[in-house]
């Protein structure tokens, strides 16, 4: 698999807004339910597989994945290293690989508005199940749970986010869809998206 200039530095774009979006707790500490970090990562995860396509988009978040997990402080919370996929919350950044995936796929078939704000919900639904069940199993199984804890706990977590997350989804789809029909259709975009 070769990658040209162009993707890696698209990647990297992808992992740096991964970064960014991981840590608005950290000038907004208030964004937090439970344990879970209300945070952009999911947002960004849907445009690296809308914008990227498959292939690269699902690159840019195993690079991000990569990079939290040999020390560089890139997920929520600032938090790094190879513990972390003991983590509750490591579900979702491995369900980002996913997320970028599925939607990649779905958008090189069709290039509408609809098949984009589609494929976005669907990668919200993939992020929120299989984060939510790894949070739940790493709690019962691997991790001390706060009192009370319960699978209806998980998920009650899961709703103040839900909105947000909805909205950033739909939006989300509809900028790629956007972008899609301008700056990616010309030039060294357009040879981007034929070979993703």
């Amino acid at each position: 698999m070769k990658l040209r200039a162009l993707d890696i530095t698209l990647v990297g774009m992808f992992v740096a807004l991964m970064a960014i979006g991981a840590n608005i707790t950290s000038v907004a500490p208030f964004m937090m339910v439970g344990t879970v970090p209300i945070t952009l990562q999911t947002f960004f995860a849907i445009l690296a597989g809308a914008i990227l396509g498959s292939r690269l988009g699902s690159i840019a978040m195993i690079v991000y994945m990569l990079v939290g997990l040999v020390g560089v402080p890139v997920f929520a919370k600032l938090k790094s290293g190879p513990f972390m996929v003991i983590d509750p919350t490591f579900g979702f950044i491995i369900s980002f690989i996913l997320v970028a995936f599925i939607i990649g796929r779905v958008v090189e078939k069709k290039k509408t508005v609809p098949a984009f704000i589609i494929a976005a919900v669907i990668g919200l639904v993939v992020n929120y199940l299989f984060g939510t069940n790894w949070m739940y199993f790493a709690y019962k199984f691997w991790t001390a749970a706060p009192d009370g804890f319960t699978y209806k706990m998980a998920w009650l977590w899961m709703v103040p986010p839900m909105p947000k997350d909805i909205i950033l989804a739909v939006f989300a789809g509809i900028m790629a869809h956007r972008l899609e029909k301008t700056v990616l259709s010309k030039g060294q975009f357009k040879q981007l998206k034929r070979v993703s």
